[in-house]
């Protein structure tokens, strides 16, 4: 159709240059085939007395060619109806299909259509789905609310949803249990819950995830003695497309339920999640800012004494913002502090140095937290958030650095040395660079597992914002992106035993670096038993998109 269609524009824009095609009316017939050439009412102007018989006869049979290529064009290949009373275009996008669906993810860095992209009510829906798509061998992966910046729950081949799988389903007030449909999402179960006097334990920086797939990826606060959110998990429901619904825990099917627990969504879709929660608590956060040589003086002092902290460091500047969260004292209250400046102060001093240089950015962003030191109390859904600051590319490390009696300083070394390849490189990294912790998980997947207790690990994030939506731009602050994260790759990773959350992985497009990748996954997740259970689970590996399969291709494949 797209064939004809241009063929019959070429032919009028032929004809038009022998007799002009005016604009079809509303009315009468000319609304009715608004396309067609007009007819020509005579034969062209007689050629004058030299032009020859055969030339006369040439210019006669190439008039009635046309007319008639454009006749049989036209009738062979009608427009819709719904089409006619519209004007000729020449240059014009064809529309979607109706049933065609376009999902990106919240950065904007990713994004598919689909024809199949399924959002079941209940559990037994989810299951007739998942089956059906198992007997057709349709791809159906499970995707949440989008937010992973690589993209991992995306497919093109079709993917399932359970937004409207968000209930509640029980709560537990003995011992601060909750049981949920895995569409919930982090906020809403935080609201549901607040009335029994129940919270989660920890926070990731923003709180629109699906609960399904913020366990599924890994995904973390921050706090050197708890763990990672699969670690809240007691127990899930999932729905495979071999076995049906199961339920696994640490008493029903141990070993599948640590390697399910951060399964990347291969291995079931994950259908209701039980998780220990704690009791609610207003926490005080006490944000200020210090240097890199005070904080190698009292960082194990900070990990140990507090129960949320993490470091916000401004490139190109010696300035370590701290920001520390603990619970609010019932006795003592919140703390008597009346800050210097008050928030618009802060940032309009922002403002006026702005206006003075663009060269003077990082002062300028140091400067503001400055300002913005002091104290904050509120409910630990309120204070653990983090404003990510719109679209942006990412990539974050997980790596260990000790124990909580007796840190590495592997951490520190890791953001001095980091700091000292964005000098040295010139690299325009925007601040800040943020360095997290958290206690091990035992679910074999997650990239802080780890079979003793008192390890922890640290978590530090390189962005690029993408403040325009300019493609050319865009294109420019990626390939910018990528180089910076290449460099921190080939300095550090390997030095530190750092490997990426699996929501900030991108899968390489050259061969050779995908099979480095490979081999370097193997070495620190157990993929051979991953991939065992994905045969046993999913054999025809529907659940499963691009990445997983590049990730962890089976034997003899890449």
């Amino acid at each position: 159709m797209l064939r004809a269609n241009n063929l019959r524009r070429s032919l009028q824009s032929v004809l038009r240059r022998h007799h002009p095609v005016k604009p079809p009316s509303a009315t009468g017939s000319a609304a009715a085939r608004p396309f067609a050439p007009r007819p020509f009412c005579s034969l062209p102007n007689p050629p004058p007395s030299s032009t020859t018989d055969a030339e006369l006869r040439k210019y006669i049979g190439y008039t009635i060619l046309l007319l008639g290529c454009g006749a049989a064009t036209y009738y062979s290949f009608p427009f819709p109806e719904d089409a006619k009373h519209k004007k000729a275009q020449l240059f014009r996008y064809a529309p979607l299909p109706p049933d065609l669906h376009t999902v990106s993810n919240w950065s904007g860095t990713h994004e598919v259509q689909t024809r199949t992209f399924v959002q079941p009510e209940t559990i037994s829906e989810l299951e007739a789905v998942v089956k059906e798509c198992n007997e057709k061998k349709q791809k159906i992966r499970p995707v949440g609310s989008g937010l992973s910046p690589n993209g991992i729950g995306l497919t093109r081949a079709g993917m399932v949803n359970l937004a409207l799988m968000d209930k509640v389903l029980e709560v537990d007030e003995k011992n601060k249990r909750v049981r949920v449909q895995a569409g919930i999402r982090v906020q809403q179960l935080v609201d549901g819950i607040k009335e029994y006097g129940l919270t989660l334990q920890n926070f990731a920086s923003i709180r629109e995830q699906q609960i399904g797939g913020i366990v599924q990826v890994g995904a973390h606060g921050t706090g050197a003695r708890l763990p990672p959110i699969d670690e809240q998990v007691i127990s899930m429901k999932l729905v495979t497309p071999t076995k049906g619904r199961l339920e696994v825990s640490k008493e029903k099917d141990p070993e599948l339920f640590y390697l399910a627990r951060c399964g990347l969504g291969g291995l079931g879709v994950v259908a209701e999640v039980t998780l220990q929660c704690v009791e609610r608590q207003e926490l005080v956060e006490h944000t200020y800012v210090s240097s890199m040589k005070e904080i190698k003086k009292n960082h194990k002092k900070l990990l140990s004494e507090n129960k949320h902290v993490k470091y916000l460091y401004i490139p190109y500047t010696d300035t370590v913002v701290v920001v520390r969260c603990n619970p609010l004292s019932k006795w003592k209250g919140p703390p008597k502090y009346k800050p210097q400046y008050t928030q618009e102060e802060a940032i309009q001093h922002v403002r006026d140095l702005y206006q003075e240089s663009l060269r003077k950015y990082r002062y300028m962003e140091a400067e503001f937290w400055r300002k913005s030191e002091g104290y904050r109390v509120g409910w630990s859904d309120e204070i653990l958030g983090f404003d990510c600051g719109g679209q942006q590319w990412v990539s974050e490390t997980c790596f260990p650095a000790g124990t909580l009696s007796k840190p590495s300083m592997k951490d520190l070394e890791y953001i001095e040395q980091l700091m000292q390849l964005i000098e040295k490189e010139n690299i325009p990294a925007p601040a800040p660079i943020e360095q997290r912790w958290t206690a091990c998980s035992r679910s074999l997947m997650s990239p802080a597992y780890s079979s003793s207790e008192d390890d922890i690990f640290s978590w530090v994030g390189i962005i690029m914002y993408l403040p325009t939506m300019d493609a050319r731009q865009r294109k420019q602050i990626t390939e910018e992106f990528f180089h910076y994260r290449h460099l921190t790759q080939a300095h550090l990773w390997d030095q530190y035993s750092a490997y990426e959350h699996w929501a900030k992985i991108e899968v390489p497009k050259d061969k050779d670096e995908l099979a480095a990748l490979q081999a370097r996954l193997r070495k620190r997740f157990p993929v051979d038993a991953y991939n065992k259970a994905r045969n046993e689970l999913d054999p025809d590996h529907i659940l499963s998109n691009n990445v997983l399969e590049k990730l962890f291709p089976v034997a003899g494949t890449v």
